[in-house]
């Protein structure tokens, strides 16, 4: 980053003071978290302000929270200091195994829930056993708005598992991957003698950008009737005979016996499922060594 031609350097605990002001919303709690007083964090984000040359944090009697160019910074400041960590395990961790690099600390994980569910585990089992010191980190977002990709952007996580290729572009500067690709499906009560007749089932969550062209194709699907929280809880009121839903094929695999699938046929919607990280993190050792277990599982 560059300012008038020359390099601004924030160092290392300035970084972390942007980071935890805009975690904790406020000097004060920022202050606590860090073990600093308050005028040492507010004196600390005055000092990068004057370095950046832009206003980081909006003050208020509630709190102080980022502006647009603070969230950038902060951004960077996570993954910058993440990189600190990501040097420090793999240098401890060069040729300690017999010239072979031994691959340690948390790797930090974020996916949607039927991906955490489903594609996660085989690959995290395998990663582990080969490399014990890794030590994941998942946690489960929304793929709603910025999802899985936001948090990879905004430095918290290393690798999101995200849909891909829709209508929301990936944010700027990220690196991405495919690694399944989903056919949509209808489910329907077991037994129903005319489930196309039901009323729609759907949930915020469901990228309409997938379906949305084949959805308006047909003559059948009514308009959604009944919205629920997410993909597992309309399976559960299809099953219930509430009505009918499209889901993808991951949320399918915790169909039970009280609902059939009907294959849509050869046109059916279908949504991509990928990696998503950003490149720096894709050149740490594990960060490549996932995506290569998540790789693995595609055939």
């Amino acid at each position: 980053m560059e300012r008038g031609g020359r390099p601004v350097e924030l160092l290392p605990q300035e970084l972390r003071v942007l980071v935890a002001v805009a975690g904790a919303g406020g000097f004060s709690a920022a202050a606590q978290t860090l073990g600093l007083t308050q005028s040492a964090v507010s004196h600390s984000v005055r000092g990068s302000e004057a370095k950046l040359g832009v206003v980081l944090f909006e003050r208020g009697r509630t709190g102080a929270r980022p502006t647009p160019a603070g969230e950038r910074a902060v951004a960077h400041a996570r993954r910058i200091l993440r990189l600190y960590e990501v040097m420090g395990a793999e240098a401890r961790g060069a040729g300690q195994d017999a010239g072979r690099d031994v691959v340690e600390g948390p790797l930090r994980i974020t996916a949607f829930r039927s991906a955490a569910l489903h594609l996660l585990p085989p690959a995290l089992e395998r990663l582990t056993a080969l490399h014990p010191g890794i030590r994941p980190e998942v946690r489960v977002v929304r793929e709603l708005g910025a999802g899985s990709a936001g948090e990879v952007a905004a430095g918290r996580a290393d690798l999101g598992i995200a849909t891909l290729g829709g209508s929301g572009a990936l944010p700027p500067g990220l690196l991405a991957g495919v690694l399944v690709e989903e056919a949509y499906a209808l489910v329907h009560p077991a037994g129903h003698a005319a489930p196309r007749e039901l009323p729609l089932l759907d949930w915020d969550e469901n990228c309409g950008s997938y379906t949305r062209d084949w959805w308006r194709a047909q003559d059948w699907i009514p308009r959604a009737t009944v919205k629920a929280e997410d993909d597992a809880m309309v399976l559960t009121m299809v099953g219930r005979g509430l009505g009918m839903a499209i889901l993808p094929e991951l949320s399918l695999r915790e169909a039970t016996d009280a609902v059939e699938i009907t294959d849509l046929g050869p046109v059916r919607p279908v949504r991509q499922v990928g990696y998503v990280t950003t490149p720096e993190s894709a050149s740490t050792l594990a960060v490549r060594a996932l995506i290569r277990e998540l790789r693995a599982q595609r055939g």
